[in-house]
């Protein structure tokens, strides 16, 4: 680096040469540049703010002792320079207006030139001695909008400023010819008077945050560390293998429960062996010792299993527990702040404008939504490409704005905000909107649409031909404009990330661009479906409905299946022979559809069954499969299953293919009767008429026959009556408690075998032993009761709905 000081090889090479010290400063460049950029902006509308004028200073001056520490002798004489203003500015000796803007902006670049290890080297003293003369000579030259004591509201541009903005170098040759021209132009930074004295030491540079304890809050002081990509999706993905693992726990801890059911029955299978013998009246006293033997033994063995399935079930708890809040962490560890998407957006917004000639500044709201990672690097270019379009497109010139009535300063919004499990991004501006009757003659021209289409297509069908490859309403092509590719970039990033974007606008008021787009790109919200017995995934953002449509209503319109959803007549085609999974089978009474597809392009895709929604973490395909026809990724379920996920905009390619080709088979929709099937009895036991409601709903809802009772009475009154395949019983009751009928139904030859489950609020591990020990299958705790684990705690122990 050509400093005119001091050569590298001159220089303390051992500690201030040191890469990890370069990129310390090029990370506080960076950071305080983002700093600098915002507040000059700010600045440029309110000259006199002081909280702005303090945090460009400070930064500015964090600046300067950064460079210093690593040598770094260009950026500690442009951040002076650049400091020594802002603190005049601060004493009110002098009010910064645009044409300062424009210089400590520059300086701005420089200091992001000297914190790049790649370019820093190409800063020369020469460059050096400009920057300051040039910001020196704009200092020295008069006040264009009045004297130096004017106040912020009497601070403006004069009518022929100078709005074009180029390159680095340009103005400051420029500026640095005129001082050599004017006699009374200062060879350094001029200033009215000595700046107050700062105290170096008091404001740390490169600050190394102190260690902390494991209990100390990280939430107010976020701290920057370096991970790679690939580790990072390594962590997410061992994240989720740890969390399906712990899952395995639960199918485990109910296999169990069928062995200590299964030994439960052989202790009853003895005590039976003991009362026919004693009917029988054999008395044979070593067949008796062996028979009470073995009872002993299997109560022994009883007690010790549920003792284990007890310190099982807690355990299994605290792993999945502490496995889903590892797996949503390292998910976390993959978002950022919206505010990260596109840090010098204000700052381009307003360089353009002064390009063109106009007068814009740039609003961010929702800059705190958390964004994917993945998705947030690929708004960089989508996002640019918007601005600068609403800039050169629908911002007009101060002068047509202010005849229209509106401030000569227009405003670009960028927001963003979650909805509906979605991202939600809106880029909008409040400039003249789109002429449609332009659009159209354009759409024409291009030999889109004839005149007569052309005027039957509505406003949103007109607006969706700007994200054509290579369309534009400019004739000419311009540095900025007229090559089409601007809203072509914006689609092209919403099908490779599974969004959608649409165009609004408002003639005279403005025009928005909608993207709507996953939360995330490692987890998917999903529609689980069964195609010839194997699970496939659909994107559920990608899904417009699902819906059992009646054979009935299937009809055939030129040789293809259909039916009417609304005003609209949609194909029908068959998930199996799309996914090579064979033809379709019949399917009893209605026939399961999901409708995929775009505005123009809809089909409605049968399946075998719709088994409900899902979020999956995504798992890419290995490599060396190449692109597999149809699917976009795989995942794994919670008990290990692996998942397909299917990809919807190949899919409707590959339908298309069938249809053109002739190849589409018929869906089979034949009405087939269920067989008359027998419907399992459940009797709820339970004093509470909310909890006794409430379980019969549940049951009722899944299919099981249920009858209900008040108390334990009652409920053993009601089993010497009907014939039940399964008793949920409280335990605190008035007359008879659950214990007690419990221990009852064990005690009765005909009741014995019959499964017995307990719901309580009970859930200390004494009340849980008592309820097994007296012989209940099931302890289910209703502090941690929801509608999965009784449901599912009753299919385990008698089966679904039906034999």
């Amino acid at each position: 680096m050509n400093t005119g000081q001091t050569s590298p090889g001159q220089m303390n090479s051992d500690q201030l040469r040191d890469a990890s010290l370069l990129e310390l400063f090029q990370m506080e460049a960076v950071s305080q540049a983002e700093v600098l950029n915002g507040g000059l902006l700010a600045l440029e509308r309110d000259p006199t703010s002081a909280v702005h004028l303090e945090a460009c200073m400070r930064a500015a001056h964090s600046l300067k002792g950064a460079a210093r520490i690593v040598d770094l002798e260009p950026g500690v004489r442009i951040a002076h320079v650049m400091e020594d203003v802002l603190v005049d500015a601060q004493a009110g000796r002098l009010l910064l207006e645009s044409r300062h803007i424009d210089v400590l902006l520059q300086g701005v670049d420089l200091l992001l030139q000297v914190g790049d290890p790649l370019r820093h080297m190409t800063i020369s003293t020469e460059q050096v001695d400009a920057y300051v003369l040039a910001l020196g000579t704009v200092m020295a030259a008069p006040a264009a909008a009045g004297p130096l004591s004017a106040t912020a509201g009497e601070a403006r541009l004069p009518p022929d400023a100078d709005l074009r903005c180029v390159d680095l170098q340009a103005p400051m040759a420029a500026l640095a010819g005129a001082a050599a021209d004017t006699p009374s132009a200062p060879q350094s930074m001029a200033v009215s008077a000595p700046a107050p004295a700062i105290d170096e030491a008091a404001d740390p540079v490169l600050p190394v945050p102190a260690r902390r304890g494991l209990d100390d809050n990280d939430d107010d002081q976020d701290r920057a560390l370096r991970v790679n990509a690939r580790t990072l999706n390594r962590l997410v993905g061992l994240a989720g293998e740890t969390l399906v693992e712990a899952h395995w726990l639960k199918p485990f801890n109910a296999s169990v429960l069928r062995l200590r059911r299964n030994q439960q029955g052989a202790t009853r299978a003895v005590a039976r062996a003991q009362d026919l013998l004693a009917e029988r009246g054999l008395d044979d006293p070593r067949l008796d010792a062996a028979l009470e033997e073995a009872r002993r033994l299997l109560e022994t063995c009883q007690q010790g299993l549920g003792e284990r399935m007890g310190e099982l079930d807690r355990f299994g708890g605290r792993v999945e527990q502490l496995s889903q809040r590892l797996y949503d962490t390292a998910l976390a560890c993959r978002m950022r702040p919206f505010a990260d998407a596109l840090p010098g957006g204000n700052r381009m917004v307003r360089d353009l404008a002064r390009t063109l000639g106009k007068q814009a500044r740039l609003e961010i709201s929702g800059e705190s939504t958390q964004v994917d990672r993945d998705i947030l690097e690929a708004l960089d270019a989508p996002l640019t490409h918007l601005l600068r379009n609403a800039l050169d497109h629908g911002i007009e010139s101060p002068a047509d704005r202010m005849a229209a009535g509106k401030s000569a300063e227009g405003v670009l919004r960028l927001h963003a905000m979650h909805r509906a499990g979605k991202l939600l991004i809106e880029v909008s501006d409040d400039g003249e909107g789109i002429d449609l009757g332009r659009l159209k003659a354009r759409i024409q021209q291009r030999g889109y649409a004839n005149t007569d289409t052309a005027e039957r297509l509505s406003e949103a069908e007109l607006l969706a031909f700007l994200f054509l490859p290579g369309f534009s309403t400019r004739n000419e092509v311009t540095e900025f404009s007229g090559r089409g590719v601007g809203l072509d970039v914006v689609q092209t990033l919403m099908r490779q990330l599974r969004g959608t974007a649409r165009i609004e606008q408002s003639p005279g008021r403005g025009t928005r661009v909608v993207m709507e787009l996953p939360l995330s790109l490692s987890v998917v919200r999903s529609l689980l479906v069964d195609v010839g017995g194997e699970i496939y995934a659909f994107p559920l953002a990608l899904v417009d409905c699902t819906l059992r449509v009646p054979a009935a209503d299937i009809v055939s319109l030129e040789g293809h299946q259909h039916f009417a959803m609304g005003d609209r007549q949609i194909g029908l085609v068959s998930a199996r022979q799309v996914l090579l999974e064979g033809n379709a089978d019949g399917h009893p009474g209605d026939v399961p559809v999901v409708v995929i597809g775009t505005d123009d392009t809809v089909f409605g895709v049968t399946v075998d069954k719709l088994l409900g929604e899902r979020t999956l973490a995504i798992q890419p395909l290995d490599p060396r499969l190449g692109k597999v026809q149809d699917v976009m990724a795989g995942a794994v379920m919670d008990d290990g299953t692996p998942v397909l996920i299917l990809d919807v905009e190949d899919m409707l390619r590959s339908i298309d293919k069938l249809v053109s080709g002739g190849r589409l088979a018929r869906v089979d929709a034949r009405q087939v009767a269920p067989a008359a099937q027998t419907r399992k009895h459940v009797l709820v036991v339970d004093d509470s008429l909310t909890v006794r409601e409430l379980e019969r709903k549940l049951l009722h809802n899944r299919g099981y026959e249920v009858s209900v009772a008040v108390d334990g009475m009652e409920g053993w009154n009601m089993l010497h009556a009907g014939r039940f395949d399964l008793v949920v019983t409280d335990v605190d009751m008035p007359r008879m408690d659950g214990i007690e009928l419990v221990t009852r139904i064990r005690s009765e030859p005909r009741l014995r075998t019959m499964p017995v489950m307990v719901v309580s609020y009970k859930d200390r591990e004494e009340d849980r032993r008592r309820g097994l020990d007296a012989g209940a299958d099931y302890y289910l705790a209703k502090g941690s009761f929801h509608d999965d684990a009784l449901l599912d705690a009753v299919a385990d122990l008698i089966g679904e709905a039906r034999s």
